[in-house]
């Protein structure tokens, strides 16, 4: 048997000390996140006293160590000669049993683990050709104690779930889990990858390449329940040595292999056993593992519906997938899931994982990081080689996903509260707690919010009993089904979210759409637009378009709400009359309102600090990508002259000057605008020479640089039209930001794919950026 205490080496304390400095913790707190009642256990252990082996290898384990390398460990060669030859003989007998019974029941093993079944793929699929290395967490996340205002702290306008969840997970190797941890509680949320990574530890210990001294017996809970209740017999003890007797062990055999602990039990979904054999089968693990604590146990569970602790086992949390799990997985997918050629696979998945970085697919890669939803995005990917612009249907089937499909094809039924909600009923309460939250701006919640918001849509139920006590008791049911399905998880202590805040914002965009009449509709609509200028709703406005069945009115509300912000501003007026003049002055054959929006973003390039690129003219017009008018094309090159002339004045170097110098050279100025040309050969005779060096460039500059940047600007003025020192004030600018972020949001809602009459989006664009008498007459008013 095995030693029930250990201690630890000198080298073993020199390391422990060192892991246990970088993590600035005290004995006290390393007591507390281990569950010791006191420090003295991890005083013993840094002086090298022995202490409880479970607790020694936890100690290891939150110090990031292997438990093996800082235990000092018995030395054969001291042993009595008697009990060497006695213990070598009953090791090798024992050993001999181990590997036969592992030989015969390997065919079994690998029927049970070796393939895995994915939603929506129409074959099983070989475990080691999509498995990917799995992290656990070391905290359970519903088990810390955060603060809920500590938590909204981290969020800012954008909030980026993927970067939240990897910057607050501390991640260490599953495998090492299994390792130093005699009895595992693995907790994961639906589709984590909690099965596949059990079918993985047996395969591997199947495969002698992990825990190649004991025997593994994968056991789904669900179908023991099953077999269980049919035969009367809920003994764990028994269908293990039935399992181990139908490959040629004998009682006896059977009894020395539990007792010297050479069972690998493997327990798969403690979430999907019938409530009616819950309390049974339960009893009978804690049983089995008190009787035969030497053999491992691994029992896997989804978060939310644990109700029950197991003495001696340690429970741990499977991690969302990192950037890297997520590439693997892809790759794997794409290569040999999907039916693709290598090279083609290949392809698509470096398609794939580039995409998957761009700004307009975040959300699709904050879902990513849990496998049964990034193998959702890998077949809509598979079909078109692209993510869909219009992401509606993608969030609706990903939802259906977790509160129906996957449970579903399982065959699982869960037991739910006498109300027994529709999956109508769980999207209705979900959409309206997700809008009340999202207005007012709180990702995170408490549970007794969360709750109130249950308890007030269970009262408006036909159906509902109205007793405090049963609602209280009822609201508590469907949050924690709700927790089980996998939409709403703790984040800490009595704090929840959306398991996905892309999640959050469907539901919120869906509670809009869904309702009763056009009156009320309506109203929505124009609570909705006062919120169009800020930047946490754009998300919802684009998945709100493209949910309606005739988004025209709330694209007429917006375009409404956006020409208001500048109509009573004659300086703003009168930028956007010089918008449109400058725009019909140039030769183009593109859309005259891109023309216009090229121009926004060109002549306010650093008065609203934009980005230096056409995204905003080529979602009006994507012509413009790949045939840019020489007008524009000049124009842009001017433009850069000027930001050019400007930094130069703040900082001259001679690198600047190479690049004014080339910029004013440009061969279409001269095809062009000759007669600009000859005003910027004069001022470019003006400019110091590189060989003239540094400092004789830097007191040029200093001296003259303000007088030739301005003359610069007057010729392009003069000649272009462009580059105009507007001195707006900043409360203009502020209105000039809203007002162009609004208005792409605006293209970006017609481009989305929303269902609209093609004269819908030419009557919008048509009045785009145009000041407001222009509007009017457009209008006919």
């Amino acid at each position: 048997m095995a030693r029930r205490s250990l201690k630890a080496s000198s080298v073993g304390i020199e390391k422990a000390k060192k892991a246990f400095k970088i993590r600035e913790w005290t004995q006290e707190y390393l007591a507390s996140e281990i569950g010791l009642e006191t420090r003295q256990p991890i005083w013993k252990f840094f002086t090298g006293k022995p202490i409880e082996r479970q607790n020694f290898m936890e100690i290891c384990f939150r110090l990031g160590l292997d438990w093996q390398d800082i235990a000092e460990l018995p030395n054969q060669r001291l042993l009595t000669e008697n009990n060497q030859e006695w213990e070598g003989e009953n090791c090798q007998d024992t050993e001999s049993l181990v590997q036969m019974l592992r030989s015969r029941l390997s065919d079994k093993i690998k029927s049970q683990c070796g393939t895995t079944r994915l939603l929506d793929i129409d074959r099983p699929i070989q475990l080691e050709e999509i498995y990917v290395s799995t992290n656990i967490l070391n905290h359970i996340t519903s088990r810390r104690w955060v603060d809920i205002l500590d938590l909204q702290s981290f969020i800012p306008e954008e909030f980026d779930c993927f970067a939240f969840n990897q910057l607050y997970q501390e991640r260490v190797s599953a495998i090492q889990a299994v390792i130093t941890y005699p009895k595992l509680m693995v907790l994961g949320k639906p589709g984590s990858g909690k099965t596949t990574f059990l079918q993985y530890i047996a395969m591997q210990c199947n495969q002698g390449k992990l825990l190649s001294d004991r025997i593994p017996i994968f056991i789904r809970l669900k179908n023991f329940a099953e077999n269980a209740r049919e035969t009367g017999n809920y003994s764990l003890l028994n269908y293990i040595s039935q399992e181990l007797a139908k490959c040629g062990a004998s009682d006896q055999e059977i009894q020395t292999l539990l007792v010297n602990g050479k069972i690998l039990i493997l327990l798969d979904g403690l979430d999907e056993i019938p409530e009616d054999d819950n309390a049974k089968i339960i009893t009978k693990i804690r049983s089995f593992a008190a009787n035969y604590y030497q053999n491992k146990l691994i029992l896997t569970c989804r978060i939310g519906y644990q109700q029950y602790q197991f003495e001696e086992f340690s429970d741990v949390e499977i991690a969302d997938f990192d950037c890297s799990q997520i590439e693997a997985f892809v790759q794997n997918w794409f290569v040999n899931v999907s039916k693709n050629s290598i090279d083609k696979g290949k392809a698509l998945a470096c398609r794939f994982v580039q995409k998957l970085q761009l700004l307009e697919n975040q959300k699709v890669r904050e879902l990513a990081v849990r496998p049964l939803l990034l193998n959702l995005a890998c077949c809509v990917f598979q079909a078109c080689s692209d993510f869909p612009i219009r992401k509606v249907e993608f969030y609706k089937q990903g939802l259906d996903t977790l509160l129906n499909r996957w449970d579903k094809v399982r065959n699982i039924k869960r037991d739910e509260i006498s109300l027994n909600l529709s999956l109508a009923q769980k999207l209705e309460l979900l959409s309206q707690i997700a809008a009340i939250t999202f207005k007012q701006g709180h990702y995170f919640f408490t549970q007794s919010i969360i709750e109130q918001y249950i308890t007030d849509y269970l009262c408006n139920l036909p159906i509902t009993q109205t007793e405090p006590e049963i609602l209280q008791l009822n609201s508590e049911a469907v949050l924690k089904l709700l927790e089980t399905h996998g939409l709403l998880i703790q984040q800490a202590q009595g704090v929840y979210s959306f398991s996905h805040i892309a999640f959050q914002e469907y539901l919120t965009a869906k509670n809009l759409v869904t309702s009763p009449n056009h009156q009320i509709l309506e109203k929505k609509l124009i609570d909705l637009v006062s919120h169009l200028t800020e930047p946490r709703w754009r998300k919802i406005f684009l998945l709100t378009a493209g949910m309606l069945d005739n988004p025209t009115c709330l694209l007429q509300l917006m375009k409404q709400h956006i020409d208001r912000l500048v109509v009573f501003d004659w300086q703003l007026q009168n930028f956007f009359n010089w918008l449109n003049h400058k725009s019909l002055s140039v030769q183009s054959t593109h859309k005259r309102v891109a023309v216009r929006a090229f121009y926004l973003t060109l002549e306010l390039l650093d008065d609203l600090s934009l980005t230096n690129d056409l995204a905003f003219s080529l979602g009006i017009d994507l012509r413009l990508t790949s045939n840019l008018p020489p007008d524009l094309a000049l124009d842009i090159t001017l433009q850069c002259a000027l930001h050019l002339s400007v930094a130069l004045s703040n900082e001259p170097t001679l690198d600047r000057v190479l690049a004014l110098s080339l910029a004013l050279s440009d061969d279409r100025i001269l095809v062009f605008l000759p007669e600009l040309q000859h005003s910027l050969q004069k001022l470019k005779e003006q400019l110091p020479t590189p060989v003239q060096g540094r400092e004789k460039l830097k007191e040029w500059w200093n001296a003259n640089g303000q007088t030739w940047a301005n003359n610069l600007r007057l010729a392009i003025v003069q000649c272009r039209n462009i580059g105009h020192q507007w001195q707006f004030s900043e409360e203009q600018k502020e209105i000039l930001k809203q007002y162009y972020t609004a208005t792409q949001l605006l293209v970006d809602c017609l481009n989305s794919a929303c269902k609209v009459t093609p004269t819908v989006p030419e009557s919008l664009l048509a009045t785009l950026l145009l000041p407001t008498p222009k509007i009017l007459m457009r209008y006919g008013s």
